[in-house]
């Protein structure tokens, strides 16, 4: 690591956008884990911190600067999310009356201590006959899930697996008093939606979009350029260099070897995790998203035409488990001017086919978020492949692919 960048102030995440892998060291899961398992998982993805209340409090001081500046507008305008399954009959009568004060740093305290901020949690004592946050860390939760607004927009109920586009990890990161000037700036760079998981390995400048994690059941390769076969093995990598989690990660293959604390708070909750995660479908396209008409004629133009399926194949819509592309096949890059290849920072070197199912859901697309739309990403595949596909045809696969 590079002490420059405070041994993994690159954030959050559980279950980030990796890119670290090779074989796993979790045990095998059965074909059912069984609900006890899977619910010991979903415990560990919404509030297990692993520990990273020493980078999170000890080292970023974000405890101070919650406690000080950050009120519940401020919070929900970075992504922040709020479960409103966690607030009593009392809060949510105050927020909607008036009486909660939601610009008051005191009531972003009030909602930790009720566990209500999504993949943030905070140690809250009495001091002298007021609510201090003591200690803060985060969650799995934090990038990989968010709410479906059912009380107000950042508030309702939990959507576990989904990603969190709306988070700007950067900018919370970028509050930290411990950071230089020259750390912010490029934090503050990222933007919504973006987190660069190697920044603090590799110093390099490139983010990449906050994936999905649903829908990884029967999929093995689950980073952008497929670099670990299983998902334990992404979820060790985030928990160690990015939460800050106590234990250890190393992978000789891009030069990690990271090492947090004395105990090993990671390995053990690794199998739950995997269990919980692998339980997380990819949501249906919600009625009257699309055009069915014109999603039946994409659906031919994909597997025919436009020769998607030559990729994105079988049930998963994905060829990951069976092969790599060189980064010349696809049209995710080459990156913005002066940013590095994501691929050229990761252990293949190549890219996997991303799944489609749900891919509705998280706009923008391409590793970098190059293609803002569904429609984008045709066109971009239209042109570089010579696809010869009207602009009609580019509109109705595009619908296609709305409907998974």
């Amino acid at each position: 690591m590079h002490a420059m960048h405070l041994r993994a102030p690159a954030l959050i995440g559980a279950a980030l956008i990796l890119t670290a892998c090779g074989g796993d060291d979790a045990e095998p899961l059965p074909p059912d884990p069984g609900p006890a398992l899977v619910e010991e998982g979903r415990q560990v993805f919404r509030f297990d911190t692993f520990g990273d209340e020493a980078q999170w409090t000890d080292t970023l001081r974000m405890h101070e600067v919650i406690a000080s500046a950050v009120d519940p507008v401020t919070a929900l305008s970075v992504g922040l999310k709020v479960d409103a399954e966690a607030l009593p009959a009392a809060v949510v009568q105050g927020i909607k009356d008036g009486s909660v004060d939601l610009k008051s740093p005191a009531t972003t305290v009030a909602l930790l201590k009720l566990n209500a901020v999504v993949g943030v949690v905070g140690k809250v004592e009495t001091v002298n006959g007021k609510d201090q946050l003591t200690r803060v860390g985060v969650t799995c939760a934090l990038c990989h899930s968010t709410v479906d607004n059912s009380f107000a927009q950042g508030i309702g109920k939990r959507l576990d697996g989904w990603a969190n586009r709306d988070l700007n990890p950067g900018a919370i990161i970028a509050l930290s008093p411990a950071l230089s000037p020259a750390q912010k700036a490029v934090y503050n760079s990222w933007g919504k939606g973006r987190y660069d998981p190697r920044f603090n390995q590799d110093g390099k400048n490139g983010p990449v979009v906050i994936p999905p994690i649903y829908g990884l059941k029967n999929i093995h390769r689950i980073t952008f350029t497929g670099d670990g076969d299983d998902v334990s093995y992404w979820n060790r990598y985030v928990a160690v260099t990015q939460m800050g989690g106590l234990g250890s990660f190393s992978d000789p293959r891009i030069g990690v070897n990271v090492t947090h604390g004395n105990v090993d708070l990671v390995s053990s909750k690794l199998p739950a995790l995997r269990a919980y995660q692998l339980s997380l479908a990819a949501p249906a396209a919600p009625a009257m998203s699309f055009d069915a008409g014109a999603a039946a004629r994409g659906k031919v133009l994909f597997g025919g035409k436009a020769q998607c399926i030559t990729c994105h194949s079988g049930p998963e819509f994905t060829d990951a488990n069976e092969r790599l592309h060189p980064v010349g096949e696809l049209v995710g890059e080459p990156e913005a001017p002066g940013v590095p290849s994501y691929a050229s920072r990761t252990a293949t070197g190549q890219y996997r086919t991303a799944p489609l199912k749900g891919v509705w859901q998280h706009a923008p697309y391409f590793h970098n978020g190059s293609a803002a739309t569904l429609g984008d990403v045709v066109e971009a595949y239209n042109t570089r492949k010579s696809l010869g596909l009207s602009e009609a045809e580019v509109a109705e696969l595009a619908e296609y692919l709305k409907s998974l």
